[in-house]
């Protein structure tokens, strides 16, 4: 789905530079977490932003080990451009929705290497209420409308890895 400049923030603010994860398991399947701050299920990847001074890659392993506890991962990939995608003007639950338009986001794949005793959703802002782990190519459609043509490529940049088991970790 693309929106209309009209349905979107205003094209002269910035985007918010944030990192993406792609988590594997053993078999080749990707972990979701659904969202806890909106009233239809909605599940995403686990992504944030980078802080002032952070490198991607560190900030890509502190937003997974914030939003979900894991830390025993492997990078195994990264993608080599950022991809954006615009706020919807509706977003109202997002304070930096007034000072962005949108994010730009690099993507990062991970292998899981731990057990899912490993995985926390609960800390004291949780972002997610639920978990599980699916194929990548079902992911596209469990998301928000406005963040699918990034999804999009998601999938087709790392969709090689679900095919690519590996035997160690879970």
């Amino acid at each position: 789905m693309i929106l209309d400049r009209e349905e979107t923030l205003d094209s002269s603010l910035p985007y918010r530079p944030c990192v993406g994860i792609v988590l594997f398991n053993n078999v080749g399947q990707v972990f979701v977490a659904r969202r806890n701050d909106i009233e239809t299920p909605s599940w995403q990847l686990p992504q944030g932003g980078i802080n002032p001074g952070e490198r991607e890659q560190e900030a890509a392993l502190r937003e997974l080990a914030e939003e979900t506890g894991i830390k025993s991962v492997e990078i195994i990939d990264q993608m080599p451009n950022w991809l954006t995608y615009d706020y919807p003007k509706n977003i109202n639950n997002r304070s930096f929705s007034k000072y962005y338009r949108g994010q730009k986001q690099l993507w990062f794949a991970m292998r899981f290497t731990g057990t899912e005793d490993e995985i926390d959703l609960g800390n004291w802002n949780a972002e997610f209420n639920a978990w599980k782990w699916t194929h990548i190519n079902s992911i596209t459609s469990m998301i928000v409308s406005f963040k699918r043509p990034v999804y999009a490529e998601i999938v087709d940049y790392f969709s090689h890895f679900s095919d690519q088991p590996n035997n160690g970790g879970y």
